[in-house]
């Protein structure tokens, strides 16, 4: 977790502010579980899905969130993705989105982020398609500040991003970057258990 430690001494400008820490699952809850605590804020989930190339699972074209709002890259044409195929996966991806909705946060709404703080943290940005996502579908509920916070981003990504936050605070922006896993000495999968885990432990902890 030394990446979530160094990401929340960065954040610490907004400690006692009690700002809601958003992580975008699986990978980044344990981290946005840290940087909430350790900075007095509440912990909850901002739910967007990768749209991925065809015929490449791993590489982004775009993503989509909860609203069913598309965010698409520039290159997503160039590696074939039509109007069909991308409308054929955002639906796929809304009923994922739908799916984790139901078991990450059972019977309450989002917390809410209207005229406060609010951080949306993600374990690295490659394209940035998702955080863009993110950083909308947070932007449409009137945060008083949309803050991004990563580790580690491609130049690319950071430049992107930075159009839809009021401020990005990335730890690193190498220029070689291939994969986020490939800047971290573990990168363990997280399972939908663990995020239900973290999260029920924020809400019932006792308030900051």
């Amino acid at each position: 977790m030394d990446a979530a430690t160094q990401l929340a001494d960065a954040l610490s400008r907004y400690r006692d502010l009690h700002p809601l820490v958003l992580a975008i699952p699986r990978g980044a809850v344990p981290m946005a579980a840290l940087i909430a605590s350790r900075l007095g804020g509440a912990l909850d989930v901002v739910l967007v899905r990768k749209l991925h190339a065809p015929g490449a699972p791993e590489f982004a074209i775009g993503a989509v969130d909860e609203s069913g709002w598309v965010y698409l890259a520039p290159h997503a044409s160039e590696v074939g993705a039509t109007f069909a195929y991308v409308d054929e996966q955002k639906l796929f991806e809304l009923e994922e989105l739908q799916r984790r909705r139901e078991l990450y946060t059972p019977g309450r709404p989002p917390i809410e982020a209207s005229r406060r703080i609010v951080i949306v943290v993600d374990d690295g940005l490659a394209t940035g398609s998702t955080m863009v996502a993110a950083l909308h579908a947070v932007r449409q509920r009137a945060p008083a500040r949309l803050v991004c916070a990563v580790p580690v981003a491609s130049p690319e990504s950071a430049r992107l991003v930075a159009e839809h936050a009021d401020e990005v605070v990335c730890l690193q922006t190498p220029r070689r970057f291939n994969a986020v896993s490939q800047f971290y000495a573990a990168f363990p999968q997280l399972g939908d258990d663990e995020v239900v885990s973290l999260l029920r432990e924020a809400r019932t902890a006792p308030a900051a």
